[in-house]
């Protein structure tokens, strides 16, 4: 009987400790000024097929609902198609001419600490709004935390070209999880959200 009290007491203590973590977790990113912005679109998509919610939309939320942080969305002026195919055109072809399309709006991101900053991998990089987005602001003295959307690309070295683009700010460790885990794996999709987090 002595064994499963002991693993039960270790199984309490780590619990816990969990706890303590993700609530300090959550007190050290509300205690600064936090935004998440993000691109992300929804009609049909690779491995998903339509959907009403883009994928990196539903993780932009997760990390709202961890943080408390404000967000915004990275709405290009000009819609990309709905069809995945043409989209994936246009974003080729935009990537190419190393395009920077108009957006609607924008986010004061010089009156935040901690910018996470998220994205589809889209032909190995960001889609070109956000470069429109990054270079509208200062990033000197900021935090940059990159999480993105793929079906197998991963970050493909986006964080590279974020330090280069982000000049000036702290960049630390990013994120990748697949869209069809986003859409379809919701509760595995939050577990990996706040286990980054935790160790940021």
């Amino acid at each position: 009987m002595v064994i499963p009290i002991i693993s039960l007491l270790f199984s309490a203590l780590a619990s816990t400790a969990n706890k303590q973590t993700n609530r300090t977790m959550e007190h050290n990113m509300k205690a600064k000024k936090t935004l998440v912005a993000f691109f992300s679109r929804a009609g049909e998509n690779y491995a998903v097929g339509n959907i009403a919610e883009g994928n990196t939309r539903i993780i932009a939320d997760m990390i709202v609902d961890e943080t408390g942080g404000d967000i915004f969305q990275i709405t290009p002026e000009t819609p990309y198609p709905e069809a995945y195919a043409q989209c994936t055109e246009v974003a080729k072809l935009e990537l190419a001419a190393k395009a920077r399309p108009a957006i609607k709006g924008d986010a004061a991101v010089e009156d935040y600490d901690t910018i996470f900053l998220g994205y589809p991998n889209w032909w190995g990089d960001m889609p070109m709004p956000v470069y429109t987005f990054i270079e509208k602001h200062c990033w000197q003295g900021k935090t940059v935390m990159p999480f993105c959307t793929h079906e197998g690309s991963g970050l493909s070295g986006t964080e590279h070209k974020l330090e280069t683009a982000c000049q000036g700010a702290a960049l630390l460790k990013g994120i990748a999880l697949k869209g069809a885990t986003a859409q379809n794996e919701r509760a595995r999709a939050k577990e990996s959200i706040n286990e980054w987090l935790s160790k940021l």
